[in-house]
This record gives C-alpha cells, structure tokens and sequence, in this order.
C-alpha cells in the first residue's frame, strides 16, 4: 500500500487535481444514476463478501443506525473495519468501492489526503505513539443496510479517518427513481502544503484554493467589500459534525451581481468539489444547483486580501459558495492547515429524500 500511495502523492506534486487517468464517463455522455448507483451496490457487496464473519460483524450496521450520521474528522479511533486490519484482497476491494463512487481526480485526492498521515509522522517524529496516531491505513469503512439485498431498500457506506469524511446513501425518491446522496463530504489537509522531504510542494487541496482566491482576486473593489462578511477568519469551518451548517440567509456577493467571467469562476469552483463525486453522482447534485437557480448562488470571503497576491503569507482566508440546495466551505485553520466541507442544507445522508419517499408510499 505505501507504494501505491508513494506513487499518487508523486503523481500529485504537479497538481493533485489534474486528470491523470481516463474519466469514467465524459461530461456529455454521463450514465444514469441507476447505472452508477448499481456499480456501486456491486463494489460494496462484494467488499462485505469477503470479509469474515468478525469483520462483517464489525463493518455492517442498520441503515437507520445513529453511527450512519455520526461523522467526524479528527484522528480517533473509529466504527467500522479499519484498512489495517484488512488483508489484501479486502484492502483491493475496499478500494474498489471508493473508486465506485468517487471520480479518477477525487479518488486521488482522498488517498492523497490518506497518504499525508505519512508526513506527518515524520514531522511529528518526537510525539509519543506517533506511529500509532498518524497512520495511512486508520481509515474506517463502514456499511450501513443491505447492499446485497438489491431490493430497492436503501443502503449507505462511508469511509472515514483524519481529514477524511466521505459519505454515501443509496435511496429511492418519491418518483421511485434511483438517487444518490453524496453529502456530507469532508476533505482537509494538514501540511496543507507540504514543505519538506520527497513530496514538498503538494497541495492537496491547492487546486481548491487557487480558484476561491481567483473569484475573490476577480471582484472589483465594490463587489470585494461586499462579498466580505467579515475581516476575521472563523476558528473552522461552520459545518462541523453534528448538522448542517447554521447559515441564516444568503451572505457576500450574488452572483446574480457579477459579469460572465466571474460567474463562470465560481461555477468551476464549485465543480472542483463537486467532481470528487464520480460524474453521474456530480451532474445530478449540479443539475439541483441550476434547477434552485445559480443566480441564487453566493460568495462570501473571510478575512484579508494579501493572499490574493502572495500565496506564501501567514494571513488567513476563508471562503464560501452557498446557495439554496449546498454549502461549500474552505478555510485555512492555521497557516498550513485547511478544512474544506461540502454539505447539503436541506438532504445531508439523504434523510429528506427518505422521509419524503415514506411519506408518500406505504411500507
């Protein structure tokens, strides 16, 4: 496994979120929902079919089980079945699941943020038990219902460790069509970017950056002050575990009020998380952004402007694309440490489309 990671984060030091492998679909031909959606029953059947009865045991839940919604970011040991408790064939599957669901780009991303535990270690090399807290391979899979089922009951999974929190749930919506809920979905980096030994340079989360500070470094003075809620930099990001962010009405700038270019930037802004997703499960969360209407979309900005023109400054920024149906956060904790969260205001893990669908037909 250290090879395979060795190799990404060398792939990623030019940039991690670079097309380095041939797309699943391209985004003018994406298959349905239901085609993606069954490629992913598939990968997380056939991972639980190899396990034993014990780490069945220990990776399988209720779908309706608290644990589903309880998601964290932080080093701590977690539920589920860990990949260093994995033999190989269970370790080639487990990933196999998150290639089901996530794109090329953000399946590097994730096990690039996966493989910064190894640096960390090294940075932290005086800490007592570092080996134990920074490790690649603490990263939990959990299943959640019955994908094996294939009765059209709805399942989820989730694969969860430091700085990773990505989350699936499977449903029906109330037209009975296949829907796919990909939020809440956490990324972070920690060195956010890397400064010393083989892979100095890397930026795990860089590409992310780069484009909030461009809509920002594209405003006008005016459009600048108002996108600007405030000139301090929140302690985090305000959709940490526990509910969707408690955002009360649109802030910053509308991008009603902005020219063609500076909406187009912030539309691949929020394609460039977006697309972590694979691109049936992308297209279907942007086409719900343009049906709520983009027009409604908002930037806000956190903190100075010197970054705008000096990547390398120790003042921190903050920023954030919301609109009616998501909420995209990216913020700098410390000079070398970023969070970065995309949450869904009104169906984190799927729960509106669940109720929804009950409430319109009998089980």
């Amino acid at each position: 496994m250290r090879l395979l990671l060795a190799c990404l984060v060398s792939a990623a030091l030019l940039n991690v979120s670079a097309p380095l492998f041939a797309q699943k679909a391209t985004p003018n031909k994406v298959a349905p929902v239901s085609l993606a959606n069954e490629e992913m029953r598939r990968a997380a059947a056939a991972w639980l079919a190899i396990l034993s009865d014990e780490q069945r045991s220990q990776a399988t839940f209720a779908f309706d089980h608290p644990q589903r919604t309880d998601w964290q970011f932080v080093p701590m040991e977690r539920k589920g079945l860990a990949l260093k408790e994995m033999n190989l064939p269970q370790r080639r599957a487990a990933r196999a699941l998150m290639e089901s669901a996530l794109s090329d780009q953000g399946y590097l991303k994730a096990t690039t943020i996966m493989s910064l535990e190894e640096v960390l270690r090294a940075i932290e090399a005086d800490r007592p038990d570092v080996k134990n807290i920074r490790h690649p391979e603490k990263y939990w899979f959990a299943v959640f219902g019955s994908p094996a089922a294939n009765d059209g009951s709805p399942w989820g999974w989730r694969v969860e460790g430091h700085h990773l929190s990505l989350n699936f749930s499977s449903l029906v919506d109330v037209a009975q069509s296949p829907s796919v809920a990909t939020t809440p979905l956490f990324l972070g980096a920690n060195p956010a970017e890397v400064r010393v030994g083989p892979s100095m340079g890397l930026r795990a989360l860089g590409a992310e950056d780069d484009l909030g500070r461009a809509v920002m470094a594209s405003l006008d003075a005016t459009q600048q002050q108002e996108a600007t809620i405030s000139a301090e930099v929140p302690a985090d990001v305000t959709g940490v575990p526990g509910g969707p962010p408690e955002i009360v009405g649109p802030a910053g700038l509308s991008v009603a009020k902005m020219n063609p270019t500076q909406r187009d930037k912030v539309r691949v802004l929020i394609e460039a998380l977006v697309e972590v997703v694979r691109p049936e499960f992308a297209a279907q969360e942007m086409a719900e952004i343009d049906s709520a209407g983009f027009e409604n979309v908002h930037f806000a900005w956190a903190g100075g402007v010197e970054t705008l023109t000096n990547i390398a400054t120790t003042e921190r920024h903050y920023f954030r694309v919301h609109g009616p149906t998501f909420i995209i956060e990216y913020d700098f904790q410390e000079p070398n440490h970023v969070h970065c969260v995309w949450h869904s205001p009104v169906d984190d893990f799927g729960l509106n489309t669940l109720r929804r669908h009950h409430a319109t037909h009998s089980h």
